[in-house]
């Protein structure tokens, strides 16, 4: 037992403060060192079959591929071979068939008008496409179109900036299909949308291969029904959304799934955007939305008491683009009804919230590493953690939702103000417009719920904050809150019940909070008589000189709250700082209140949770992320 409890905490005060005594060269907040606390914490942890049922429940559906999506071998097809260099206006396609095409096409396009119970092969091969009054590609009817690029070939296809017809339900895209589309093929294809859009499919668009890369002026690639993506490299530029799927009149339409595949997107708008879900189950993706976090909105400091209640200030050094008269949703990731990431990497940087529901969050696996100009993670329901790695290296609040649930993972937040934060709240597409607000429910069944996985929190604000309930029976929780006293490392409106895990939360002392007298494992809050400078060791030991906890927070604190599955009633147990003997006590009661005389009576200063609240960082002010 004293080796396991001695690994435990040895490794998460590695995990938590990064000494380089404690890994070598190895880095001692790596994914391995936090997997090995997840582990023996969700040995402790009940309640993870629960959250696994919401993920499953929550999961949308990815896309279906027919063989003849993946096939791109079009040699046995006795296909037409079109020189485009001896074309000189629109080359119309009316026959269902296969169609090589190559060289240089300066204007009229390629228009596919088949029945609807017809296909359309358009092998690119070698082909430079250009309509300077429309779509360069523009598929009237059809069942459905594959465009193949062909292995070794460059191929561009490209519109102009106005269109002889510009009605709203006209094409607007340098790819316009009213069929589906399948895209496939080893070659490469620049898309230069330089009207609107780049790729556009009113159905289904899939994507299964080839070297993709799109220039839009406004939306990159838009699949209405459906956005798949099973493979490829795709990058996109574009003034409006990077990825999206737009219907949102029909249920089970509306929705990007990916399987893999490699993506650079940078957006003014939302990087993916879905009327439905999103799912991804593999594939990299480097994703900068409306400018990046620098490009968010400043905070202020007179925003109290949550910030759907307070005015909101662009930054001085924001473009136009991020001002709040802007209609823009600037969102990394972002769905009306559910996202879901089982595996994948993801590096986004963006305006507004990195990764945004009005509906769920789930997270199963992946590596994901966001920077945010306002939430990390928002959903409107609820957010769900089962696996993977997330850091939030930076975020106005860190994880915000109605119900957050962690079963596992490992999950780094740095937040300006809260850490994570349980409160009501949603911002369709940004409450009307303007990017970062969310609007807060006055009312609800609010929870934060800790079953697993390791929890890192450094926050200026409160650093767990509910404004419901918390419960923790697993996992491994390390809180570096605010250092003012306007807010405190654990705020919560109801109560705060432990019954297993591991907990260390260090803090300002003006509105400490520890957990509920209900609380079913024991749990201490010390009140150090002066302010500990950053990098000072608590430690925490038996009568007989085991160690129990050990922890050097990275920020200034005056109180910190411990709590371990072997600390036990009845027990005595010294507290040191700094080296140094502060206090000496027994455990008699689930909470127990410490000064350095010893046992003391609990304080007033909290709980107080409403959502957000207190002092809020100066501008451009941000805390330390926790280090990767």
């Amino acid at each position: 037992m004293e080796n396991k409890r001695f690994k435990l905490w040895a490794l998460l005060l590695c995990f938590a403060t990064a000494l380089s005594a404690c890994g070598g060269d190895e880095d001692p907040t790596s994914t391995s060192a936090a997997a090995a606390v997840a582990e023996t914490a969700a040995a402790q942890a009940n309640g993870s079959a629960e959250t696994s049922a919401v993920v499953a429940a929550d999961l949308p559906a990815q896309a279906a591929y027919e063989e003849e999506d993946l096939a791109a071998d079009w040699s046995a097809e006795s296909p037409t071979a079109i020189d485009l260099n001896a074309e000189a206006g629109p080359v119309r396609i009316t026959a269902a068939g296969t169609y090589a095409l190559s060289g240089k096409l300066s204007d009229g396009g390629i228009v596919v008008e088949v029945s609807n119970e017809e296909k359309v092969r358009l092998v690119l091969n070698g082909a430079d496409i250009h309509n300077e009054n429309g779509a360069a590609i523009r598929i009237v009817e059809a069942e459905k179109v594959f465009l193949t690029l062909q292995e070794g070939t460059e191929n561009v296809v490209s519109d102009g900036e106005t269109y002889a017809d510009m009605a709203e339900d006209a094409p607007n895209a340098a790819v316009y299909s009213k069929a589906d589309l399948v895209v496939n093929g080893t070659g490469s294809l620049v898309v230069q949308g330089n009207y609107k859009d780049g790729l556009s499919s009113r159905d289904d668009l899939k994507i299964v291969s080839g070297a993709i890369e799109v220039h839009a002026a406004d939306d990159g690639v838009v699949g209405r029904d459906v956005l798949a993506v099973k493979d490829g490299s795709l990058t996109v530029e574009a003034g409006g959304d990077g990825l999206k799927s737009t219907n949102d009149a029909e249920e089970g339409r509306g929705n990007i799934a990916i399987e893999g595949g490699a993506f650079v997107i940078d957006a003014g708008g939302d990087g993916l955007q879905a009327a439905a879900s999103v799912r991804v189950d593999g594939g990299s993706f480097d994703i900068v939305s409306g400018g990046g976090s620098a490009n968010g909105e400043a905070h202020t400091d007179d925003q109290a008491w949550g910030k759907g209640m307070g005015a909101r200030q662009p930054a001085e050094s924001a473009a136009p683009s991020a001002t709040a008269t802007d209609a823009v949703s600037m969102k990394g990731i972002k769905a009306a009804s559910h996202i879901v990431a089982t595996a994948g990497t993801f590096s986004i940087d963006s305006a507004d919230d990195a990764i945004h529901s009005n509906g769920t969050i789930a997270i199963g696996g992946g590596e994901l590493s966001v920077s945010s100009g306002d939430d990390g993670l928002h959903a409107d329901a609820s957010i769900v953690i089962e696996g993977g790695s997330l850091v939030i290296a930076k975020s106005y609040e860190g994880i915000e939702s109605a119900v957050v649930a962690i079963a596992g993972g490992d999950v780094r937040v740095a937040a300006d103000d809260d850490g994570v934060n349980v409160a009501g709240g949603n911002d369709g597409s940004s409450a009307g417009g303007r990017p970062g607000v969310d609007t807060f429910a006055e009312t609800g069944d609010y929870k934060l719920v800790i079953t697993g996985g390791a929890l890192i929190v450094d926050a200026e604000g409160d650093g767990l904050d509910s404004n419901g309930s918390i419960e923790m029976s697993g996992g491994a929780v390390v809180v570096y809150g605010p250092t003012s006293a306007g807010n405190g490392a654990l705020d919560y409106n109801g109560s705060f019940e432990l019954k297993g895990g591991t907990l260390v939360a260090a803090g300002s002392s003006g509105m400490a909070s520890a957990p509920s007298d209900v609380s079913t494992q024991a749990s201490i809050l010390m009140t150090f008589p002066q302010t500990q400078a950053a990098g000072t060791t608590v430690r925490l030991e038996d009568a007989a000189g085991n160690e129990i906890a050990a922890v050097a927070p990275t920020k200034e604190f005056r109180t910190i709250i411990v709590s371990s599955p072997e600390m036990k009633l009845g027990e005595s147990y010294i507290l040191y700082s700094g080296g140094s003997e502060i206090v000496s006590f027994e455990v008699s009661q689930s909470v127990t209140w410490l000064n350095e005389t010893g046992a003391t009576e609990a304080q007033s200063g909290g709980p107080g949770g409403f959502g957000g609240g207190g002092r809020r960082p100066s501008l451009g002010e941000r805390p330390t992320p926790p280090q990767p």
